[in-house]
């Protein structure tokens, strides 16, 4: 970011996405206290990150699967999470919260989504449209 040759200049970059999706983006988004686009940038950010190939093991390696302390997965997701706090921020001089939320949520929506498909699949969960939002399926 301190790099003089960096160009941060402010472009606009346009997609088309279902109502829906916008809809829900738009909720995600206020519940964290974010504008759509602050929202989306983040969002973009954390998912490239979890298509990195190399120098940042720790965000296609961790998975969430708590094996990292016997029973307690709290401890061992808040010690994950102080592990790649530091880690993005050694890699960096300085980094905006919202840098740092890409950092530590990288891969999380593709883990979402393909755990939310094969809940689908299994007919656990289903998505309802009229109501907006995922539910289990009894």
């Amino acid at each position: 970011m301190s790099d003089p040759e960096v160009d941060t200049e402010r472009v606009t970059v346009q997609t088309y996405v279902p109502r829906y999706q916008r809809d829900e983006w738009d909720a995600h988004a206020e519940e964290l206290d974010m504008s759509r686009s602050e929202f989306v940038r983040t969002m973009v950010q954390a998912g490239r990150r979890g298509f990195s190939d190399g120098d940042e093991s720790s965000d296609t390696d961790d998975g969430g699967s708590g094996d990292a302390g016997g029973g307690d997965s709290t401890s061992g997701v808040a010690a994950d999470l102080e592990s790649q706090v530091l880690d993005a921020l050694s890699a960096e001089s300085y980094m905006s919260w919202e840098e740092l939320l890409a950092a530590v949520t990288a891969g999380i929506e593709e883990e979402l989504e393909e755990t939310l498909q094969a809940l689908q699949s299994a007919d656990r969960v289903r998505y309802s449209g009229r109501n907006g939002g995922y539910t289990v399926d009894e």
